[in-house]
């Protein structure tokens, strides 16, 4: 199971209510949710194994060298993200109490989580994505038995999205759903997409003509069944399609630690001591029994 822990962590956030009693007292409400997710997914998933992914770079500027306005709307000072300052505190304890789970965070100098998801996702079969992010759809793949287990709606709502999920939904195949992303655009970040285009345009183009290349290479051919408007919309935009797919699609060869060979071995005296003082322990509790149910019966 790869985590995308930031997209875990803001949903936390979010969703459990902030109970402080004192406005001088800790926020806890994304740590505590964090590890209540982790209990249920470890409880009604069974994964063999749990990778927290980390963002050690949520905005590369490999990425913004190539697509300028890639996540721009979401920086706050400097290079920083926008985050709330409630929620920014809980950092450091979300990491201690993943490493006192045994599940420290693995991140890779220079990417984003979702790259260090995909190279695992590529070295591995029989993964689970968790993620709220549509972008990590270009990684499932049947055949290898990888799907994303999406939280848009929650995670007591969990969607299940495999080959035909995408296929029904988008109408291309996973390989295909980055080039469509990169046609289509995604103001949350940042990427324009090409003028007049569409989702329903994009899996139409690439339907026809297979992937990105063939597309750009169809609008460079006067024979070929694209309209007018639509050849004019890609030739105009030759110079973000160039740059697009880089960003748009996730690394897949990182330097990475080796896959674990079983669940996380908790510490739980750490892990038992961060739950009491930061008010926590019931949170503590659920997903360190989760665990120990889960080997228990293995």
């Amino acid at each position: 199971m790869l985590l995308d822990t930031a997209s875990l962590y803001f949903r936390a956030f979010y969703g459990v209510p902030d109970t402080r009693r004192t406005a001088d007292a800790p926020p806890t409400n994304a740590a505590a949710g964090l590890l209540d997710m982790l209990a249920r997914l470890i409880r009604e998933h069974r994964p063999g194994a749990v990778i927290a992914c980390w963002d050690d770079d949520w905005r590369p500027q490999w990425r913004v060298d190539l697509i300028g306005s890639y996540k721009e709307h979401r920086v706050a000072t400097g290079d920083e993200e926008e985050v709330p300052d409630a929620l920014q505190e809980q950092i450091p304890l979300i990491e201690a109490a993943l490493v006192g789970l045994g599940t420290p965070p693995v991140g890779v100098p220079g990417y984003e989580a979702d790259d260090v998801i995909g190279t695992y996702a590529t070295i591995t079969d029989a993964v689970d994505v968790v993620t709220g992010d549509r972008d990590l759809f270009q990684l499932v793949d049947d055949s290898r038995g990888v799907r994303v287990l999406y939280t848009a709606r929650g995670i007591s709502k969990i969607q299940f999205v495999d080959d035909s999920f995408v296929e029904e939904k988008y109408g291309v195949r996973p390989d295909q759903y980055a080039d469509m992303a990169t046609l289509r655009g995604d103001s949350s970040d940042g990427l324009p997409g090409v003028a007049g285009i569409g989702e329903k345009t994009a899996a139409s183009l690439l339907r026809m003509f297979g992937d990105l290349d063939g597309v750009v290479a169809a609008a460079a051919d006067p024979t070929s069944a694209i309209s007018p408007r639509i050849r004019a919309s890609l030739k105009a935009s030759a110079d973000y399609l160039r740059a697009a797919p880089s960003v748009v699609r996730v690394e897949r060869g990182l330097s990475v630690p080796a896959v674990p060979t079983g669940l996380p071995q908790p510490d739980v005296a750490l892990l038992e001591a961060i739950g009491a003082e930061f008010g926590i322990m019931n949170s503590v509790r659920r997903v360190l029994a989760a665990l120990a149910d889960q080997t228990s019966e293995e």
